[in-house]
């Protein structure tokens, strides 16, 4: 045994972080692996053995009297980390890529010697940091231990504001000439000497790189009056101003983006078009879908156009069911419904309410290779490993996959949409004739899409024996955890609106957004809130027995019966758990 890792073991031990069989199986996990790829005891404890990581490493980090920082309770300003990426750029590409992958990260100059750089590592005693650190203009290097998820959250924020396109932009926009506004035709030889000298196309491959590290879920570019093109992106379900850019034609900038979408025409500006483009970004591949509208403005020789970009990155698909985070009761029906060994499952609600994710993680709950799963959508959200998503084209849409579909063997098929009384019956068929079948439908609430497929022309007892479950969903912003405050001056009269009566308006807590430096304006990130309508034999009499005239509300009361939350209800738990305000619930639910 090394006398590190003799001290390292009993130091463990003694603090009961491990026990002595534990220590036995690593130190000889430890002996026998190639002193080129050997790894250390601390770390095939972690790796091999799940041992906590923070437990391991802050007990190391005591032994051999490394500080230990905390950075939640640190200010992380603008300010420092901006120190952080300029003394990452003394490193060379290859050292800096090290210290990252290995969690290592520059913090400030020691508060007793400004010649001494502090220096934050998930593991301190790795011998190879000063060596990396060798660039960086300071006389000493001195390491403190930080624990891994916390630097690892910390790298995050500064990869944020690294990227390359958008490297020395601003000079090199400068030097732009805006042409005549009065030109009426557009003279396209201008616009591409303004493309090549405006270093445009860095903006834009600058865009799609910036909107996947922030997590946004659209890029909206809107041109406006007087040359100016405004770049949104959409983050948490909330446009947000990115970037104002007024030195070249809006035309230069749609031309750009056209160029570099596949299908879309540059040249076409008299119709919508859609297209797609797909970048490899931080080492994934990542897929942007384009949609290009002309539109009017006050200038009207112009030819201006709108461009929303959707950024579908896979690795933001939750494949976990229970990462989803609904409530208990809406959970255990839907559980119990995608079970089932057929039936149609229905998730209603708005464009961005998140349905889709809801749909994938379904089927990633219930597909295995014993069972062929299909898909049909138009266009493809995400890529599901393990099911044949169908490819439409001009000679196959939307209509003749279904019906295809039909004849390929499925046991599982996701139909992207119910949009007309074809694919309602093809789905509908599907699942009275012994597969699971997932799809969706734009209506307000979980008891209207019975309604809407009675309208599209489905008969109700076919609608009555197929579906399992009707789940209306929609995705309300989260307060952050770090700024939201406790207040008691909140809108009564909204509240009872959403559903709060006298006695919960006493009983409950409710909190306001604050904004700090890790959200945008109180809030980070979002969390569904649901009604899901489970098929019991009492709704299927409700609606077999008012099948000319299907009741809306006898089905919710019963529902809510059953133990239903409406979107209401649910929204109310997510407002009493401390989590969202009523101002959420009430803009993103209707009554």
């Amino acid at each position: 045994m090394e006398p590190m890792s003799a001290r390292i073991g009993q130091l463990l031990i003694q603090k009961n972080i491990i026990n002595r069989p534990i220590l036995e199986k690593a130190l000889s996990t430890e002996k026998q692996e190639p002193p080129s790829r050997q790894r250390r005891l601390q770390q095939i404890l972690v790796d091999d053995f799940q041992v906590d990581r923070h437990a391991v490493f802050s007990a190391i980090a005591q032994l051999y009297a490394f500080k230990e920082i905390n950075l939640k309770e640190e200010n992380l300003d603008d300010t420092r980390l901006d120190f952080i990426r300029k003394t990452l750029d003394f490193c060379s590409e290859e050292a800096r890529s090290k210290l990252l992958s290995k969690r290592v990260m520059p913090y400030r100059p020691s508060l007793i010697n400004k010649n001494v750089l502090t220096v934050l590592a998930a593991d301190p005693l790795d011998r190879e940091i000063p060596a990396l650190l060798a660039d960086v203009p300071y006389t000493q290097i001195e390491i403190a231990y930080c624990q891994y998820e916390q630097i690892n959250d910390y790298i995050e924020r500064v990869l944020a504001f690294k990227n390359e396109f958008l490297h020395n932009l601003d000079q090199s926009l400068q030097s732009i000439e805006v042409t005549d506004e009065a030109d009426v035709k557009i003279d396209e030889a201008a616009l591409d000497a303004e493309i090549n000298r405006s270093m445009l196309t860095n903006l834009i491959e600058g865009t799609l790189v910036e909107a996947v590290r922030k997590g946004a879920s659209d890029i909206h570019v809107i041109p406006k009056d007087g040359n100016i093109t405004e770049f949104h992106f959409r983050v948490d379900g909330k446009l947000q101003l990115w970037h104002v850019l007024s030195s070249v034609k809006p035309e230069s900038v749609a031309a750009v983006v056209k160029d570099r979408s596949v299908n879309i025409d540059r040249f076409n500006r008299n119709t919508a078009q859609d297209g797609f483009i797909q970048r490899k970004i931080d080492n994934y591949h990542v897929r942007f879908r384009v949609s290009v509208l002309p539109i009017v403005v006050s200038e009207s020789t112009r030819r201006y156009e709108s461009i929303v970009v959707r950024v579908l990155d896979d690795r933001k698909v939750i494949t976990d069911l229970t990462l989803l985070g609904m409530q208990e009761q809406a959970a255990r029906d839907f559980e119990a419904a995608i079970r089932k060994p057929q039936g149609l499952i229905i998730i209603t609600g708005p464009t961005g309410s998140g349905k889709s994710t809801t749909l994938v993680a379904a089927l990633h709950r219930i597909m295995d290779a014993t069972r062929n799963v299909l898909t049909v959508e138009e266009p493809v959200e995400y890529m599901i490993p393990g099911a044949r998503q169908i490819k439409l084209g001009p000679k196959l849409n939307f209509d003749s996959a279904l019906r295809s579909v039909l004849r390929h063997d499925p046991d599982i098929v996701m139909v992207g949409e119910m949009r007309d009384l074809k694919s309602a019956e093809i789905a509908v068929s599907l699942a009275n004739t012994g597969h699971i079948t997932f799809s969706t439908l734009h209506t307000n609430d979980a008891p209207s899409a019975i309604s809407r497929m009675y309208m599209l022309g489905v008969e109700p007892f076919l609608i009555a024996n197929a579906i399992n479950l009707v789940m209306g969903q929609r995705l309300v912003r989260k307060l952050c955890d770090d700024c939201k405050k406790p207040t008691r001056s909140i809108d009564i009269d909204l509240a009872r609106l959403v559903g709060f009566t006298d006695d919960e308006l006493r009983r409950t807590t409710f909190y306001q957004p604050a904004g700090c430096d890790k959200c945008f304006m109180g809030y980070r990130g979002r969390q569904c809130i649901t009604e899901a309508l489970l098929f019991t034999p009492e709704i299927r009499r409700i609606i077999l027995k008012n099948a000319e005239n299907i009741d809306e509300d006898m089905i919710r009361q019963e529902s809510i019966r059953n133990g239903m939350l409406t979107l209401r209800a649910s929204g109310r738990e997510r407002i009493k758990a401390g989590t969202t305000t009523v101002e959420e619930v009430f803009g993103t639910t209707v009554e």
